[in-house]
């Protein structure tokens, strides 16, 4: 699949805001249907995720404090026909290790994003046998 380049965004989520559900609110309010995401800054009590693929399922990992968010990467694309973040992190702690996984649920205490806006056809998260909501792999 083809795209074209659309608008850029770039801008800082207010502290106490959730990360993931801000994004989301910020693509369905400047209609962004497809595009790329990253961001830094820090997250306070974040949840991070891995998928267990035996059991078809995330593994819910419960971080308490505050952590650098050293990059966030991901896309937006539609699920349910509505704009849908997804979202990996890099997280450090204040020891200077890194965790990082699915980004589920993040409060921010500083947060500057950059959307890269795509045209071009959307592309729509399914629920697949494997318990993942992904892209369609014949429209790709």
């Amino acid at each position: 699949m083809r795209f074209s380049r659309g608008r850029n965004f770039m801008f800082r989520i207010p502290e106490g805001e959730e990360f993931l559900t801000f994004i989301n609110k910020f693509a369905e309010k400047n209609n962004v249907l497809i595009g790329t995401v990253a961001a830094i800054g820090t997250l306070r009590n974040p949840k991070i995720g891995y998928f267990e693929e035996e059991k078809g399922k995330y593994k819910v990992i419960e971080l308490s404090g505050t952590y650098e968010l050293l990059s966030a990467l991901g896309n937006i694309s539609l699920k349910d026909g509505k704009p849908f973040a997804h979202i990996h992190v890099a997280l450090g702690d204040k020891e200077g290790r890194v965790l990082g996984g699915h980004l589920i649920e993040g409060e921010v205490f500083v947060a500057e994003v950059i959307i890269h806006e795509l045209l071009g056809e959307p592309l729509e998260r399914k629920v697949q046998e494997n318990g993942l909501a992904l892209w369609d792999a014949e429209k790709i």
